[in-house]
C-alpha cells in the first residue's frame, strides 16, 4: 500500500498522522518510501545486509526528525537526504580513509567517460558495488548525488585532495572493468 494506492491520502496528512503516531499513517510513509530509500541504500552500502541496516537506521531518523520537516522542499528528498546522511554515518564508522598528499593527488588523472555510456543504468549500479566502500561512496555522492568535492570532505571527515583521488581512482577502476568486460564479449 503506498500514497497512489489511496488517492484521498495527501502527503501532508500523511506526515502529519505519522507525527501524531498513527500507525497506519507510519506503515504507509514508510511502504511508500522504503523501495527507493533501500535502492540509495544499496548504492552505499557493501551488501544487502548492510543496506537492511542503513534502511532501518534512516527510518528511525526519519520518524523522529518528521517535526522539522518544513515543506520547504519535496518530502522525498528530505528523506532522501537522511538516507544519504545514515549511510555515510555508516561508512565512517566501518572504514578508515587515509588522506592523499597533494603530489598523490596530482599524479591521479580523470580518464574518459566513454565506456560508461554504453552500460545501462542496472549495470553500472552492480559495477559500483564492486567498488571498495571508499571509492564506491564518494564515486556515489559525486556523480549520483550531485555534492562537491568540498561537501564531501566535510561530510567523511576527508580532505577535497582525497575526495577527488577516490573519484578519479573509482572511475579509473570501472573503466577498466567495463573494458575489460567488452573485450571478454568480443573474443567470444
Amino acid at each position: 500500500m503506498n500514497i497512489a494506492d489511496n488517492h484521498n491520502i495527501k502527503e501532508s496528512d500523511l506526515i502529519r498522522g505519522s507525527i501524531n503516531g498513527d500507525r497506519r499513517m507510519q506503515e504507509l510513509l514508510y511502504n511508500t518510501y522504503a523501495p527507493k530509500m533501500y535502492g540509495v541504500c544499496l548504492r552505499y552500502a557493501g551488501n544487502a545486509e548492510d543496506a537492511q541496516d542503513i534502511l532501518q537506521e534512516g527510518f528511525i531518523k526519519v520518524f523522529r526528525n518528521l517535526e522539522r520537516f518544513r515543506a520547504e522542499g519535496s518530502f522525498e528528498g528530505w528523506i532522501r537526504r537522511i538516507f544519504v546522511n545514515t549511510a555515510i554515518e555508516h561508512y565512517r564508522r566501518t572504514v578508515n580513509m587515509y588522506p592523499v598528499s597533494e603530489s598523490q593527488e596530482n599524479n591521479v588523472e580523470d580518464k574518459d567517460w566513454s565506456a560508461f555510456d554504453k552500460l545501462a543504468a542496472k549495470d553500472l549500479m552492480k559495477l559500483i558495488q564492486e567498488l571498495s566502500p571508499g571509492y564506491r561512496t564518494v564515486f556515489n555522492l559525486y556523480v549520483v548525488e550531485g555534492y562537491t568535492h568540498k561537501e564531501i570532505a566535510a561530510m567523511m571527515g576527508i580532505s577535497e585532495g582525497t575526495s577527488k583521488s577516490q573519484l578519479a581512482r573509482a572511475k579509473a577502476i570501472l573503466k577498466n572493468i567495463i573494458t575489460g568486460k567488452q573485450k571478454e564479449s568480443n573474443s567470444k
